[in-house]
């Protein structure tokens, strides 16, 4: 019986350590809201040619850079055209770009992009030649070369042109070969630090939490409002890479700050649930000013003598000022959606959504940050 009982609690433990609150609680993954330390992409870039353009390439009287790079090309191939004329236009030149990934090996691909830099007017169609992508240390990385597609067009004739999309810019899909990898010991590492894409104290705190309660030992500690420090315990039966796969699986509730985002250009208005406000009354109303022009000609009679015809502005204005909806009063410590329902009240465009909230930010009675974009 005994034996039974305790068979019975150590499965009830497994069970309980494998189910811990912080995953039956609804949440973001911690792969999701982290990043690793060590585990990222490297910029790459190179400049090259692109050939076989049906006359829509650079102009090389214009781009003089695209003349010395394919003389030097050629070169290379054993032409000389130092003291020819070329007034091909079939040719552009381009920066080639692309991203690098975390512990990408020798002889795997990976895509480019290619924009021109002189004054092509289209890419279709065009092979870009081998073109070696450097990083920020001046070193190799990858070898490019490749057909380009475009997400756009041009065409038009002596009195109308067609453009839709960006036709100087295009990407090649599995475009560049990894010529050197990025050594990096993510296995061997005993620590490092997972940093929060959103950075903050509360969230940190709560992901070490989970991070504690999942392995029973204090493997995680929250070191500043961005970084959460891990460290690998001897007892771990794996390396660090077993044991980042059981920890970015952890599901966390991320805190956000109050903040109202506002894109001045667009109208966009985007809030965050922790916003509030203070007690405030809000009044709008639009006043519209019109001014309308209709010049008259006015003209001499007939046979009259030095008579001279002139035309006379005429001028109308008007002013018209909507009625208003009276004061708005939203309570102390309302809600997102309290506040909302307000603002909506007014029958508030976007506009002047933005011009009530930055007021009321003004006037200290909006406990929230505003960014305006």
């Amino acid at each position: 019986m005994q034996s039974i009982r305790s068979v019975l609690a150590s499965v009830l433990a497994g069970i309980l350590f494998t189910l811990h609150p912080g995953q039956l609680v609804a949440g973001s993954r911690i792969k999701d809201i982290a990043d690793i330390e060590g585990v990222r992409e490297n910029l790459l870039v190179g400049y090259g040619l692109v050939v076989g353009l049906n006359g829509t390439g650079d102009s090389l009287r214009n781009s003089p850079f695209t003349k010395q790079s394919l003389e030097s090309m050629l070169e290379r191939l054993g032409v000389n055209t130092r003291d020819a004329k070329l007034k091909t236009d079939n040719v552009a030149a381009v920066m080639v770009t692309a991203n690098l990934p975390g512990f990408a090996t020798n002889g795997s691909r990976i895509d480019v992009s290619v924009s021109a830099m002189g004054d092509a007017q289209s890419l279709q169609g065009g092979l870009l030649l081998v073109t070696p992508l450097m990083g920020a240390d001046g070193e190799v990385y990858a070898v490019s070369q490749g057909q380009v597609a475009i997400g756009g067009f041009s065409a038009g004739g002596e009195a109308a042109t067609v453009t839709q999309g960006v036709p100087t810019s295009g990407r090649i899909s599995n475009g560049a070969i990894v010529e050197r990898e990025i050594a990096y010991d993510l296995a061997g590492k005993s620590t490092l630090r997972l940093s929060l894409r959103n950075p903050d104290l509360t969230t940190a705190r709560r992901m070490a939490g989970a991070i504690n309660t999942y392995a029973g030992l204090p493997l995680a500690v929250a070191l500043n409002p961005t970084s959460v420090q891990l460290t690998r315990p001897p007892s771990w039966n794996g390396d660090m890479v077993s044991l980042l796969a059981e920890v970015e699986q952890l599901r966390v509730e991320p805190d956000l700050p109050a903040k109202v985002v506002i894109d001045e250009v667009s109208g966009i208005i985007v809030m965050g649930e922790n916003v509030r406000v203070s007690t405030v009354a809000i009044a709008q109303g639009n006043l519209t000013i019109s001014v309308e022009e209709t010049p008259q000609v006015s003209q001499p009679g007939p046979f009259s003598q030095g008579g001279e015809t002139k035309v006379v502005p005429r001028s109308s204005v008007s002013v018209e000022e909507e009625d208003g909806t009276g004061l708005i009063v939203i309570k102390n410590g309302v809600a997102l959606s309290d506040l909302v329902e307000g603002l909506n009240a007014l029958g508030l465009t976007p506009r002047d959504m933005i011009a009530i909230l930055q007021s009321i930010k003004a006037a200290g009675a909006l406990q929230a940050e505003i960014e305006v974009l």
